[in-house]
């Protein structure tokens, strides 16, 4: 595990009975990506958030698929999210707050989100099918509670309207994506500042 302030990069590995992650990430990045979790379309909608929001990531995923998918998907979102918390620091200088709007087809998704150190998801989305490729749909949900909560994020996650399954969680995350870009992005007019009147952002720091 290291961490660095000036770099602002993150690096995760995770094994459990269940996974064995590897997971590295630059938040300064060019939004490249090495995504390899063993579902498909999970794969493609993390190289999407990686693509839109300029944060590398590589994520590299052994699961207990033979069971079914969801120790695979809850555990490599915690891991991406403790990574994104590692390589925050003490957030000094970042933006704090992102939103987006993404359109996609007949389909528009809000994120807005709050790197608060305050874990919290609202999601009012839902799906017309039970998966999207071999991915269970139910699990998209489930994702975004996971890393939620191992970065620290208050997350909240709209489908506004959309038809198509594959339209609405693609704009969730490439609105997840953007909204994240904003947020960790160092605003040159705050220096070194903490953007909280409490002087610190982490879990239990009720800030205003």
């Amino acid at each position: 595990m290291q961490t660095s302030q000036a770099s602002r990069t993150g690096s995760i590995r995770r094994k459990t009975h269940e996974t064995d992650i590897d997971v590295a990430i630059d938040l300064d990045g060019t939004g490249q990506y090495d995504i390899a979790t063993g579902i498909g379309f999970l794969d493609h909608m993390v190289e999407q958030f990686s693509r839109h929001s300029l944060i590398d990531v590589k994520l590299h995923v052994d699961g207990d698929l033979h069971v079914d998918q969801h120790h695979t998907v809850e555990d490599s979102a915690i891991a991406l999210g403790e990574a994104i918390l590692q390589a925050l620091g003490e957030k000094r200088g970042i933006t704090r707050y992102g939103q987006a709007y993404s359109p996609m087809d007949e389909t528009l998704a809000r994120v807005v989100l709050d790197i608060s150190g305050r874990p919290y998801l609202v999601w009012k989305a839902g799906f017309s099918q039970p998966r999207l490729g071999e991915m269970d749909t139910e699990l998209f949900e489930h994702w975004f509670h996971s890393i939620s909560q191992a970065a620290g994020v208050t997350l909240h996650i709209e489908l506004l309207y959309g038809q198509n399954n594959h339209h609405i969680v693609e704009a969730i995350y490439k609105g997840f994506a953007r909204a994240m870009r904003a947020a960790v992005e160092i605003d040159p007019r705050k220096g070194d500042a903490v953007p909280s009147t409490k002087g610190m952002l982490g879990a239990g720091t009720l800030e205003v």
